[in-house]
């Protein structure tokens, strides 16, 4: 392996002039949408407790709002600036709004976290934009809308921060939601959903107190997998779940407002968890100003048959193979596929499943990969057999994938071979140095595997098994 890859970076560095170069256009979408709030001119003697901000501190996406780019991912952070620029280039991206990450900065060091009531007004009133476009209102019983409340930083960090889904779900709109979709199912099973996520990520209950629940439940009903519980069955645990709260000393808000509220200083103050804090120290992440806040209509996966979610590279990470590697689960919402709750499928067994969806998500990451320049990194949810983006980033990569990608993106006129040249960096050098085994498919080999998955990092390693963040 290491032969054959030192073999493709000396063709990358020996690149001759005869390869064409076809630079993009980006149509000058450098244009940012910010939601204002209008002030006294006489108040201009009073020092504002947003002073230290030198940027609007709330940009919109969606449809009619112009994109940003990556120059602005300081402010937006890299979810918020992708989220503005898909919607530029005409994918379809369930619209909302980013907060800035000087927000974060000030949440975190001098507004002692709280936000501000002049940065609250302009939520509200970015709120009202989202409620427009999706016909529907946040905390109405009969026509609900609901929210995601996620992070992202300028540097990706995958994993280490936190995310809130179904945010405006309470005992009204849980039953409202229940009759407007005639799908019982579907409803119980997001307000189970969003007990326990507002819980653990938002009021610090540990996470297993409701996974207990949940395993006792399908125990006593003889089901393996969350989605053989039926409607009465989610039902009946969202209540269980309200248990849980109330063991802990604390009450469920049903005001929507109170829970958006507290989930955007969640997401804020995830900022500083120790999570994130180790993975800037491991990664040398430095220089930031912390992460944005973005927030946006939520799309269903968990709506049936027809609805799913996932997550794909656009290119095999691993070996750099122009191929997409991913996977989805039907009948699911994103934390499903990453948190292991369910075992995911295949990207490729969506074409199987739904071939229309299948074949406008395959055009989509080719014209977000010609975009961007680079590969990426997909997030996706399929709502009833109507597809949404959710999400798109450079993904990370191996060392050998690294070398193989730049090429091919030379190769196709992507970029040129400057470009080229920098997508490899002195880790990915390092990677291909690594130990390896040397023939993975040996029968020797085979027989003394005692367990499979999905590689972390490069290169073989001796020691023990942590399973733990602590240990």
């Amino acid at each position: 392996m290491i032969h054959s890859s030192a073999i493709v970076l000396a063709s990358l560095l020996c690149w001759t002039s005869t390869h064409a170069f076809v630079p993009k256009s980006f149509g000058g979408h450098n244009r940012l949408t910010s939601l204002h709030v209008a002030t006294d001119p006489s108040s201009t003697t009073t020092k504002s407790p947003t002073d230290g901000l030198q940027h609007a501190p709330i940009t919109l996406f969606g449809k009619d709002h112009a994109g940003a780019n990556a120059s602005d991912k300081h402010l937006l952070g890299g979810k918020g600036a992708n989220l503005a620029e898909m919607s530029f280039i005409g994918l379809s991206v369930p619209p909302g709004f980013t907060i800035s990450t000087e927000v974060c900065d000030q949440f975190c060091n001098v507004w002692n976290q709280e936000l501000p009531q002049n940065i609250w007004n302009q939520v509200v009133e970015s709120l009202k934009t989202i409620e427009t476009e999706m016909q529907s209102t946040f905390g109405s019983p009969e026509n609900p809308l609901l929210l995601s409340v996620r992070s992202g930083a300028a540097i990706s960090m995958p994993g280490m921060m936190d995310t809130v889904l179904n945010l405006g779900m309470n005992d009204e709109v849980c039953a409202g939601l229940a009759e407007k979709t005639a799908n019982p199912r579907f409803a119980n099973d997001s307000y189970r959903r969003f007990l326990e996520m507002f819980g653990s990520v938002v009021l610090g209950i540990p996470r297993s107190h409701f996974e207990d629940e949940i395993d006792d439940l399908k125990y006593e009903k003889g089901v393996y997998e969350d989605s053989d519980l039926t409607a009465d069955d989610l039902q009946e645990l969202a209540q269980k779940f309200k248990g849980v709260y109330t063991a802990q000393g604390m009450e469920f808000p049903q005001d929507v407002l109170v829970q958006l509220r507290l989930s955007i200083g969640a997401v804020f103050n995830g900022w500083m968890g120790a999570r994130a804090v180790k993975y800037r120290q491991v990664e040398g992440i430095r220089n930031l100003l912390g992460t944005a806040v973005n927030v946006q209509a939520m799309v269903f996966g968990n709506m049936g048959d027809t609805s799913g979610t996932g997550v794909c590279f656009t290119r095999d990470p691993n070996n750099g193979n122009k191929e997409l590697f991913g996977e989805f689960l039907i009948n699911a919402q994103g934390e499903d596929v990453v948190a292991g709750i369910r075992t995911p499928r295949p990207i490729s067994e969506l074409e199987g499943n739904m071939p229309q969806v299948y074949a406008e998500f395959k055009r989509n990451t080719e014209i977000l990969e010609e975009h961007y320049g680079d590969m990426q990194d997909i997030e996706f949810t399929i709502q009833e057999g109507k597809l949404f983006m959710l999400q798109t980033r450079s993904g990370k990569r191996g060392g050998e994938a690294a070398v193989k990608i730049a090429v091919d993106l030379a190769e196709q006129g992507f970029i040129d071979k400057n470009e080229a040249i920098k997508k490899v960096l002195p880790e990915h050098l390092d990677q291909l140095l690594h130990p390896r085994f040397p023939d993975v498919e040996d029968k020797d080999y085979q027989s003394a595997v005692v367990g499979k998955g999905l590689p972390a990092s490069p290169g073989a390693a001796v020691g023990r098994i942590a399973m733990t963040n602590e240990k």
